[in-house]
């Protein structure tokens, strides 16, 4: 399952905040700002954090992506 975190970046920009700034007002290491990053799963914990600190729902942060399957 992929899943893209870019509506979470672009209401970061919007927003004018800055990636470091908002990580540590919402309580998330420079590990799990990384695996954001790079579009990787993420605890639901740290979802429904960011979710709370910006009054948004799930899907205001995140898109799951459609599987894709290797061809053989």
């Amino acid at each position: 399952m992929d899943v893209t975190y870019n509506k979470l970046f672009k209401l970061l920009i919007d927003k004018e905040m800055k990636k470091m700034e908002f990580a540590k007002d919402v309580g998330i290491s420079p590990n799990t700002l990384a695996k954001l990053s790079r579009n990787e799963l993420v605890s639901m914990e740290v979802i429904v954090r960011i979710c709370r600190k910006l009054n948004c729902s799930i899907e205001d942060i995140m898109e799951v992506l459609p599987e894709t399957r290797e061809r053989s």
